[in-house]
């Protein structure tokens, strides 16, 4: 498990230390980790955060790109928290590895939609 609390203080994190870093649901279930996460070229804003699970030893995982903004460090848990019950990503938009999206704004507007979420771009 990734401890990120060394980066608490300035508020910033290396990428490298957010890729693997645990997702929990607010039930504690993992749900999965961390595998890179999509940052806008203009802005430098990170926009999603790709969740992978499944898979065996590195090979078929899927990938589900969440929103950023529905993600919260819980230093307690060592990971990343979210809003989500294990059945939501069920049917959630996904991804194998070699299907990776154009990330467009049509597929922003439909990874919003699922969640609930305005898509703010």
């Amino acid at each position: 498990m990734t401890d990120l609390a060394h980066d608490h203080n300035s508020g910033l994190i290396a990428s490298d230390r957010v890729e693997g870093t645990a997702v929990y649901n607010r039930q504690g279930e993992k749900l999965g980790r961390i595998s890179n996460f999509m940052v806008d070229k203009a802005s430098g804003q990170v926009r999603y955060a790709v969740l992978s699970f499944g898979g065996f030893l590195g090979v078929g995982h899927d990938h589900y790109p969440l929103p950023w903004s529905m993600l919260n460090y819980d230093t307690q848990q060592g990971g990343y928290v979210v809003e989500l019950d294990k059945q939501v990503l069920d049917n959630a938009p996904r991804y194998n590895t070699d299907q990776r999206p154009d990330y467009d704004d049509g597929y922003g507007r439909n990874v919003y939609k699922y969640y609930g979420l305005i898509y703010p771009w």
